[in-house]
């Protein structure tokens, strides 16, 4: 098969899978492109896995302060092949793309058997522009389902706000229905950098009474 990034052939016998947990005998990716893409070191904050953090980051000091306790899991970190990478997924549009992580997602998702999944949604208006709400699709091709919890009215788009603007903003998300809450809940992002968006949800969800939000993205 080829590279769902370069179009080279791939080969079934490439030791990067174990590095990598990419462990299905076919892979999606070439040798090249799946080093590429960097786990994140053992050396990381103990909350939010930011690298190079021994101790609590500032970040995760922050959300202490505003009350919300940070309990976050991710894979990869976001250096130049990933940023590349969600250009053609999530803003190129190349819904193909959703499959590249499949493996390593379901590898890391099986662990959370006794959540509910909720994903970050997209608002009515960026999701018609997109054509796809980009985390939806990395859950499903890694064969999960996830429970349609969440709205979201539009805002500023979070990518092009700068570290202080999202810190600040007020959480635009909403509980569609708050009769029927899992008791258990993996709330699940594909990319978490002040953590913003994922823990003010993570806050509402907790508020309306989910007695547990586990947070979980691709890349930190």
């Amino acid at each position: 098969m080829s590279c769902l990034l370069c179009g080279q052939t791939t080969k079934s016998d490439l030791t990067f899978s174990s590095l990598l947990l990419l462990k299905n005998q076919e892979t999606p990716l070439c040798l090249t492109c799946s080093l590429s893409f960097e786990s994140i070191e053992q050396v990381h904050c103990p909350s939010c896995m930011k690298k190079g953090e021994s101790t609590y980051c500032q970040d995760c000091r922050f959300w202490c302060k505003e009350g919300i306790q940070v309990d976050h899991k991710a894979i990869f970190t976001y250096n130049q092949a990933m940023k590349d990478f969600f250009s053609r997924y999530k803003f190129d549009g190349d819904f193909l793309l959703r499959k590249v992580f499949a493996s390593v997602l379901a590898e890391e998702l099986k662990k959370y058997r006794d959540y509910e999944f909720v994903v970050i949604p997209l608002s009515p208006e960026r999701l018609l522009e997109r054509g796809f709400n980009q985390v939806e699709g990395l859950v499903e091709a890694a064969g999960f389902s996830f429970y349609d919890l969440l709205g979201k009215r539009e805002e500023k788009a979070s990518s092009s706000k700068n570290r202080s603007e999202r810190l600040a903003t007020e959480t635009p998300f909403f509980i569609k229905d708050e009769t029927s809450l899992p008791k258990k809940i993996l709330l699940i992002d594909d990319i978490y950098t002040t953590g913003a968006t994922i823990n003010r949800v993570k806050r509402l969800l907790e508020e309306a009474g989910v007695l547990e939000v586990k947070t979980f993205s691709l890349v930190r």
